[in-house]
């Protein structure tokens, strides 16, 4: 059985992407002062656009070759590694099991509940499962998380950590790797105390997941079908400029107001349409708490101002995710360029933070 949150050393966060591999490694003071946490080494590289389809693996060598490059450009020594599966890859179930179960009697038990969940014979999946805590189902109860992806689906990723001189020592699930990072953020204290539901909008190279938190966890989840490769297309079709130009174009701090007039604000008005709907298929779901906050993650809207056009469009307070924030930054990296590339960095920060578990 495959852990996929078992850890105790310091880990690499490293989020393989559709288009890019986003590398983190942070390290952490555990002074009589507090936990203080530091970035010190980070890293983004793009892959070959046939290396990966969907967050799937198509190329191992070439996803492997991308982690290599962003290990080196990092500077990073750290050889072990925290990976995830996609959310919509993964099976996740919550379970009551007798609170008197010894560890192995839950994990056999555990092993008849996937049987009945699971749609895929077991021996084709990889299983984990986590107590929660107390159920409400009785007293004598605990609500026990079971959490299945295709064994493929792992497989793949170790391989590609292997190619790159990495050894896996977790396999999360990006859902609850976001849900660790958003612990980071300024906001987060106000999530789990109650005041508000949080919904994350991470803006991937062709799709956006959109997730709200409660207390700290995922209680909605889905996929929007906008990504930032649309906002790439609409600049290198109108300016006339190849993919290289276009996404230095996103990346630049200052941008034309043509760009932002002509090209940034339909793309905008377009994801502040998909959150809608997306927060109206939350509400139908059965979500009670109102959404008070939103947050942007990805690759594109710390630049574009994204966040200022689907506040106005929506009237919820939004942001642009920043989850080094409140962290000590290393001399060697430039903290404009960590600012600049912070909302694309949250699952490696997630994925980073299993080490200090």
């Amino acid at each position: 059985m495959l852990r996929f949150g078992r850890k105790k050393a310091a880990l690499l966060g490293v989020d393989i992407g559709s288009t890019s591999v986003k590398l983190v490694d942070l390290s952490q003071d555990n002074s009589a002062t507090g936990s203080a946490l530091r970035v010190e080494h980070y890293a983004i590289e793009p892959l070959p656009a046939n290396a990966m389809a969907e967050k799937k693996i198509l190329d191992v060598e070439a996803v492997g070759d991308g982690i290599r490059r962003a290990l080196r450009r990092s500077g990073a020594k750290t050889k072990t590694a925290a990976v995830a599966v996609s959310g919509s890859a993964a099976i996740t179930r919550v379970v009551s099991l007798s609170s008197t179960l010894s560890d192995a009697e839950m994990e056999a038990q555990i092993q008849l509940e996937a049987d009945q969940h699971i749609p895929y014979p077991l021996e084709e999946v990889n299983i984990d499962f986590d107590v929660l805590g107390p159920s409400d189902s009785g007293a004598d109860r605990v609500d026990v998380l079971l959490a299945a992806t295709r064994c493929e689906n792992v497989a793949d990723r170790l391989a590609a950590l292997e190619v790159a001189g990495l050894t896996a020592a977790v396999v999360d699930i990006e859902t609850y790797a976001m849900e660790n990072a958003c612990a980071l953020l300024p906001n987060g204290s106000d999530e789990k105390s109650g005041q508000g539901a949080m919904a994350v909008v991470d803006i991937g190279a062709t799709t956006a997941t959109f997730q709200v938190l409660q207390n700290g966890q995922t209680r909605y989840f889905r996929e929007q079908g906008l990504g930032g490769i649309q906002l790439l297309d609409e600049i290198q079709r109108r300016y006339a400029v190849t993919p290289e130009p276009a996404m230095q174009g996103l990346s630049a701090v200052a941008l034309p107001p043509s760009l932002s007039t002509e090209v940034v604000a339909p793309v905008g008005e377009a994801l502040a349409l998909q959150i809608e709907r997306a927060l109206q298929s939350y509400r139908a779901a059965g979500g009670l708490m109102p959404v008070a906050q939103i947050v942007l993650a990805g690759e594109v809207p710390r630049v574009t101002a994204i966040d200022r056009l689907v506040e106005e469009r929506l009237g919820i307070s939004t942001v642009v995710a920043d989850p080094f924030a409140q962290m000590a930054v290393s001399r060697l990296i430039r903290a404009r360029d960590l600012w600049r590339d912070a909302p694309a960095l949250m699952l490696a920060v997630g994925l980073a933070l299993r080490g200090f578990d």
